[in-house]
């Protein structure tokens, strides 16, 4: 599989998203971590997950302690994995989400993940969403304390537009290594995202990348529907591949996080890194 790079790291061009193993609807934990091992045997080597990954209220970083046992599980197999996840936002247990950017929330935050992840240092902590009860730079500058202190190892941003991106790059003394925003073919508002993190080399992680669980699961990929599946007809491949091929074209710091659920899915996503579309097709699809 091709790589990327996430500041020091080279990980897969291809990235595996934890949300869907853990919230509603999600499978048996040895499915999942079935899943997990199954993208590692694929080339997998960057696992994005959160805290707030969870379905009910008393199990707060459930996809983090399950990422964290199945790559115990894999032993040397998991060698080289980056694990990304994320602080600031929270799931109260009734499907409703909410944010918390107060700074020593972030950083208690930040040091209960570590103890789930088992690890010293995080290797990529992001802040997963502004609170607008907090002021942005506040939230950041935990960031920057954790990754001044050595507790993460790189640090990131999510769901942000770009002033908030310019701004956090600031705020961490040109540190800041990655975005993660939605993007897909239904969901382009990102776009200026997109472009500013590729004009800074910032890596770029579109969740999701297919248009979320839901269109994922039904292959509903909106209006550009057929765009995508011509291309993906055209290559003998399923449209999903088709779809984070287009993704992976646009620029060469864009890595797609599919989420999976089941090894199937994370096996067909991750040969969209071997699949080259032509300038035409890629033309096309942007403009579906």
């Amino acid at each position: 599989m091709q790589t990327r790079t996430i500041g020091t790291h080279t990980v897969s061009a291809i990235g595996l998203g934890g949300m869907p193993m853990s919230i509603e609807g999600r499978p048996e934990r040895s499915q999942a971590i079935a899943t997990i091992h199954a993208a590692l045997d694929a080339g997998v080597t960057l696992f994005d997950t959160a805290d707030a990954y969870h379905r009910d209220a008393d199990e707060v970083g459930h996809n983090e302690s399950l990422i964290a046992e199945a790559l115990r599980l894999a032993g040397d197999s998991a060698k080289g994995v980056l694990v990304a996840t994320k602080g600031g936002h929270l799931r109260p247990g009734d499907g409703s989400w909410t944010q918390n950017g107060d700074p020593e929330y972030i950083k208690e935050a930040c040091r209960a993940s570590a103890r789930r992840l088992g690890v010293d240092a995080i290797g990529l902590y992001q802040f997963h969403r502004p609170d607008p009860k907090v002021p942005f730079a506040d939230s950041v500058g935990a960031i920057r304390d954790l990754l001044d202190d050595g507790l993460i190892e790189m640090a990131g941003v999510s769901n942000t537009d770009p002033d908030q991106i310019r701004e956090a790059n600031d705020i961490l003394d040109g540190r800041l290594v990655s975005v993660q925003n939605q993007f897909s073919p239904v969901f382009r508002s990102s776009q200026p995202e997109l472009e500013l993190c590729a004009e800074l080399g910032i890596a770029f992680l579109p969740w999701s990348p297919l248009g979320g669980i839901g269109r994922a699961r039904t292959g509903d990929l909106g209006g550009a529907g057929q765009a995508f599946e011509a291309v993906a007809e055209a290559h003998q491949v399923s449209p999903y591949q088709a779809t984070l091929a287009w993704e992976l074209a646009l620029a060469p710091i864009v890595i797609p996080i599919p989420g999976a659920s089941r090894p199937a899915s994370i096996e067909d996503s991750v040969k969209a890194a071997d699949l080259t579309l032509s300038a035409n097709e890629i033309a096309r699809l942007s403009a579906a």
